[in-house]
């Protein structure tokens, strides 16, 4: 097998996945309360650190679906697992703990270092979950 023979596949994966860590941002950014991308931009370091945290968790686990899927539709929907775990733990996190929400945008920095480190651990879980 040439160097190149696998640029295709290559492209196919690495373009779905882009596409797939698009989509979370939009639905993620979404569900919160708060407008992480204006709050990063202001430079809030709580919103960076949890919407980083967020992206991690969330492609953690579609890097394993990547590697261990049997085809192109079976990591996409790995994929959308993924999505579904990484949103719907927000959604726990801030149920049980609601200042979360209120203190990213006041720049509380545990806070979003709470949250994003919960989102690579459980990120971390759901890919290894995959594997079986």
């Amino acid at each position: 097998m040439g160097y190149l023979e696998s640029l295709p596949n290559f492209l196919i994966y690495f373009l779905a996945s882009i596409s797939l860590l698009a989509i979370f941002i939009t639905i993620y950014v979404r569900v919160t309360p708060y407008r992480e991308l204006r709050l990063i931009r202001a430079g809030n370091t709580a919103a960076s650190l949890s919407l980083l945290g967020a992206l991690g968790g969330f492609a953690l686990p579609l890097a394993s679906a990547i590697s261990h899927s049997t085809s192109f539709f079976d990591m996409l929907a790995w994929g959308g697992v993924a999505l579904v775990v990484q949103v719907g733990l927000y959604k726990v996190l801030v149920g049980f703990m609601p200042e979360i929400a209120q203190g990213i945008p006041q720049g509380h920095v545990a806070h979003g270092v709470f949250l994003g480190g919960v989102s690579v651990v459980v990120g971390l879980l759901n890919a290894a979950c995959m594997t079986y």
